[in-house]
């Protein structure tokens, strides 16, 4: 996948994150601050239902109503659908955080205090995961059941494992300034190239090109930055909370992924954190909860049963 020059010599080691995180960030073209922006500048949250809290997180530019239909499938449970200020169309933080990921975790965590939810559930896809995993870590006692969809504790130690935030801070801040110097021609050039492999669903691409478009590009710039920049390998030994990881790895094929591949990777990521259990999509791409729902739903309703 080529990405303007300046980003794809940053981001050349990251194939996997360029493919499913950079894939959205191509398509954050958008002003500094969102034209249509809506919202308040903080995390907002949308109750569905009623039954057991379920905290729904979404990725990088992406809309709470990503996870809208799986939270209709599931029973009994009470939705927390979350929307990331600056990605989708909501208004951007003001001031920019320092550090986006960390911003976001204790806003999140600031939620689940002030609604009184006791353990909720969380279910975090890709940057949304990361956030699920950092929360936990922060405070164990807080959440129930953790699912993380298609996540992992540091992208930057895929081609590298001997890597660390220190070390990949300078291409992290290459890229950041890389991103918010490029003419949206740019961007929108590759906007196609890198969308697809997100999903194997063409009639949910013009909905991702939407998000992107309606995202904020500071906003964008500084979450991938963020995430490149953390490294929770070791620090999700601190969890408690039973963790599900549920991973794609189809759609990576091109870059000489099989599943056992795929597998090893994820394993090795989570190796720190106990009882964690993995499962791996066979057919489904990035956005899992479209490409093989009902293989997720399955997977996330027989888990919170279990965990109650």
């Amino acid at each position: 996948m080529k990405i303007f020059l300046a980003l794809w010599y940053a981001m050349k080691a990251l194939a996997r994150l360029a493919m499913i995180g950079m894939a959205m960030a191509v398509l954050g073209s958008g002003p500094a601050h969102a034209a249509a922006a809506t919202g308040t500048g903080k995390v907002q949250v949308e109750v569905v239902g009623k039954g057991r809290p379920l905290l729904m997180i979404p990725g990088l530019n992406s809309s709470a109503a990503v996870w809208r239909e799986t939270c209709v499938a599931l029973k009994d449970v009470q939705c927390h659908l979350v929307q990331l200020p600056g990605f989708a169309g909501a208004a951007p933080a003001d001031p920019r955080p320092a550090d986006f990921l960390s911003a976001m975790r204790d806003q999140l965590l600031a939620y689940v205090h002030d609604q009184r939810l006791e353990h909720p559930a969380v279910i975090g896809h890709s940057l949304g995961g990361v956030l699920a995993l950092q929360m936990a870590v922060k405070d164990p006692q807080a959440l129930g059941p953790l699912v993380i969809v298609d996540a992992l504790p540091f992208y930057a130690g895929l081609q590298n494992p001997q890597a660390t935030a220190q070390s990949v801070r300078p291409m992290a801040e290459q890229m950041r300034a890389a991103m918010l110097a490029a003419d949206p021609a740019s961007y929108q050039a590759q906007a196609e190239a890198a969308l697809a492999p997100l999903t194997n669903s063409t009639a949910r691409l013009p909905e991702l090109k939407r998000w992107g478009r309606d995202s904020d590009r500071a906003t964008t710039a500084d979450a991938m930055y963020s995430l490149l920049v953390t490294d929770l390998r070791g620090e999700v030994a601190a969890i408690r909370a039973p963790t599900l990881v549920l991973g794609a790895w189809a759609s990576y094929q091109a870059l000489g992924a099989t599943e056992a591949s795929a597998r090893s990777i994820f394993q090795a990521q989570y190796a720190a954190l106990p009882g964690v259990r993995l499962e791996l999509s066979a057919s489904g791409h990035h956005f899992l909860m479209w490409d093989d729902p009902q293989w997720l739903r399955g997977q996330v309703q027989a888990f919170l049963d279990s965990h109650r």
